[in-house]
């Protein structure tokens, strides 16, 4: 079992499975998180309850995780050190053949963060002109295009639009921090994963979110229709649900609080999901910088 194993290239380094297995065949209790566009997270904390405060402290938690990889950081050194490649490996990129957990997290940490994806259709688009402009609408099709005004569109704000860009910000499209999203069955009454208190998760870039199914931090959805379906009519009211998820129209007028319904049409929903297509870089996903070495 290795970083790969779990955090595939060809899936936006996430797994396609929906829990990994690990070292002994035992299988994770959540789903692989992409490291896609890691770096551009402005807090700057991992794992879907943010509980590692650095990339660098991240990296080494699977590796001592009794379900993933169930060493322990004396044992990756010495076993880092008794293949014959990886003390020259050291010394061309720390200046001594030493292998230390310092040098290995510090060596994975800024692979991760070199896991940058900006070659996709939409980028290009972007590129061309700002969204809405002449050379914008020439180099992205008429349906993503859709998909990115509802994308970035509020609810209720006097355009058909479904918020996403609330959460999902920047052309990174990135969270600024964890969310309680309404999911059915978590929480006390339900698998008990709190996350990162009060059922939030953090939300991982988008990029290439089209070939990373399935999703959420349980990998309860298969495919992007139903992550959609969720937001447009099935968000559950919660104590902590976010508040960029509550229809506060409601609330304005005086009625009862309740979660969003979008009411997005089967057109809007078919948009949604080529833009977010659109956001797969095929360049990224085959480059043979970030591929497996061994292969």
């Amino acid at each position: 079992v290795s970083c790969g194993t779990c955090h595939q290239q060809i899936h936006g380094f996430s797994d396609p499975r929906r829990y990994s297995v690990g070292f002994d065949g035992q299988t994770t209790r959540r789903h692989s998180m992409s490291l896609t566009n890691a770096r551009y997270y402005a807090r700057a904390r991992f794992f879907w309850d943010e509980r590692a405060e650095t990339l660098e402290s991240q990296v080494l938690a699977p590796v001592q995780d009794p379900v993933e990889m169930g060493m322990t950081l004396e044992g990756l050194e010495t076993k880092l050190g008794q293949v014959d490649y990886y003390p020259r490996l050291f010394a061309q990129a720390f200046g001594s053949s030493t292998i230390t957990e310092d040098r290995v997290a510090r060596a994975l940490a800024q692979f991760v963060r070199a896991l940058v994806s900006s070659q996709s259709p939409y980028d290009r688009a972007r590129a061309a002109g700002p969204p809405g402009s002449a050379a914008f609408s020439a180099a992205l099709p008429e349906l993503p295009r859709l998909g990115h005004r509802l994308f970035v569109g509020v609810p209720g704000e006097g355009v058909r639009g479904a918020g996403c860009a609330r959460c999902h910000m920047s052309d990174a499209q990135i969270s600024l921090s964890p969310r309680n999203i309404g999911l059915a069955g978590i929480g006390p009454d339900g698998d008990g994963d709190q996350g990162a208190g009060d059922e939030r998760f953090k939300a991982p870039s988008l990029r290439n979110v089209a070939v990373r199914a399935p999703y959420m931090h349980d990998g309860r959805f298969n495919t992007l229709r139903e992550v959609i379906d969720h937001y447009n009519a099935q968000v559950e009211a919660n104590p902590f649900l976010d508040l960029t998820l509550m229809d506060r129209r409601l609330a304005v007028t005086g009625g009862p609080v309740r979660p969003v319904r979008l009411e997005l049409t089967e057109q809007e929903i078919d948009a949604l999901i080529a833009f977010l297509g659109s956001l797969t870089d095929d360049i990224f996903l085959t480059d043979p910088r970030f591929s497996d070495p061994f292969m």
